[in-house]
């Protein structure tokens, strides 16, 4: 039998799948069934964990926080196109080795266009 999940793993939980929007402290406690204090004090606690942001925000004329997670969902979407999968040199390549990531140029045009948000195929031959 499983461990019922925790009010702050619930919490984690919901402030992670907001993403990169972000989850109002005062959605979070009514999602929760918290009282506003306790919502707080559940804020708090995950902040000072080292877990979340909290950003204060003008809301509908109140002062709130919005609740942001460190820590993302991990997502496939996220290697995608990475030319490490299909490259002909995979055997020999390690930090330091003879094919080395750190100065493989295929890996770096991927990484900046990744970075710079191109779509698509990539063209990663040179």
């Amino acid at each position: 039998m499983s461990k019922p999940e925790s009010i702050y793993q619930k919490a984690l939980r919901i402030i992670m799948e907001a993403g990169e929007e972000g989850v109002l402290q005062s959605e979070l406690w009514r999602r929760l069934g918290a009282t506003s204090r306790e919502g707080s004090r559940i804020a708090i606690k995950l902040e000072k964990r080292g877990l979340i942001i909290r950003r204060k925000e003008l809301h509908n004329g109140r002062w709130t926080y919005r609740l942001f997670a460190r820590i993302k969902k991990i997502s496939v979407e996220s290697i995608r196109g990475c030319p490490c999968f299909d490259c002909p040199d995979d055997f020999r390549c390690s930090p330091g080795g003879v094919v080395d990531p750190a100065k493989c140029e295929r890996l770096t045009r991927w990484v900046l266009a990744t970075a710079l948000g191109v779509t698509g195929k990539i063209d990663v031959e040179g």
